[in-house]
């Protein structure tokens, strides 16, 4: 149940993005962790399946952020194929095209200099929703979709705080921590403690991010505490 703010203006776009994961299972921060399948590309690992949640090439100015979506699949499970690739090959210029896939629900948020899109995937049909210019809020459901109920009560706040300056990542935080003073189990939270809703998942870190023709940057903040602003 991750959630990303997005800006998109004709300069490019600037993102923050937080993950939510089972604090249990082991990953790695920022680094270049795929430098034979993927060389350049940095990213946040998933150990266990060997994918990214967020993956960044900085020479191709791409990103690509990955969030889980509910769905209708009706594959065993052993048969469904992990979700961590898609992050990196779509910052290699390989997005998913068509159903079906075996994978489980998600919506693949993917970031360029010329453009922002999300594809989504609920098991029946992969769609497309093309970002347009302001800021935008998607979580494990639509595109600024107000039955995300952090998303009807967030997105105001950010679109008020748009980016116009370099302080712009730094006025995002500072609303981002203005929203941790909502309990993590609070459907409205955006730093989360999803436990309390059936996903044994937490917030364990957040991304800013730029991406423009003249350069691709990211940079993480790991909370000290999962589910906690500290």
């Amino acid at each position: 149940m991750c959630t990303v703010v997005i800006d998109v203006a004709e300069t490019g776009s600037r993102l923050l993005a937080v993950r939510d994961e089972d604090p249990q299972r082991p990953w790695d921060d920022l680094g270049e962790w795929w430098p034979d399948a993927f060389p350049g590309v940095i990213g946040i690992r998933d150990r266990r399946a060997g994918g990214a949640w967020l993956a960044m090439d900085p020479q191709a100015r791409r990103l690509a952020v990955l969030l889980n979506r509910a769905d209708v699949l009706g594959l065993a499970e052993e048969a469904v194929l992990s979700r961590g690739s898609l992050a990196l090959e779509s910052v290699a210029g390989r997005s998913p095209e068509r159903g079906p896939l075996p994978m489980h629900g998600f919506n693949l948020l993917e970031v360029t200099p010329a453009a922002s899109r999300v594809l989504h995937w609920d098991g029946v049909e992969l769609r497309e929703t093309r970002v347009p210019a302001g800021v935008h809020m998607i979580a494990h459901d639509d595109l600024d979709d107000p039955r995300t109920a952090r998303i009807d009560a967030w997105l105001p706040r950010f679109a008020d705080a748009r980016p116009e300056d370099a302080g712009w990542a730094a006025r995002w935080v500072g609303l981002l921590a203005e929203s941790a003073k909502l309990s993590p189990d609070d459907d409205r939270a955006i730093i989360r403690d999803n436990n309390a809703h059936g996903y044994p998942t937490e917030s364990l870190l957040y991304c800013t991010a730029e991406v423009s023709a003249d350069a691709a940057t990211v940079h993480s903040h790991v909370l000290a505490e999962p589910g906690h602003w500290g």
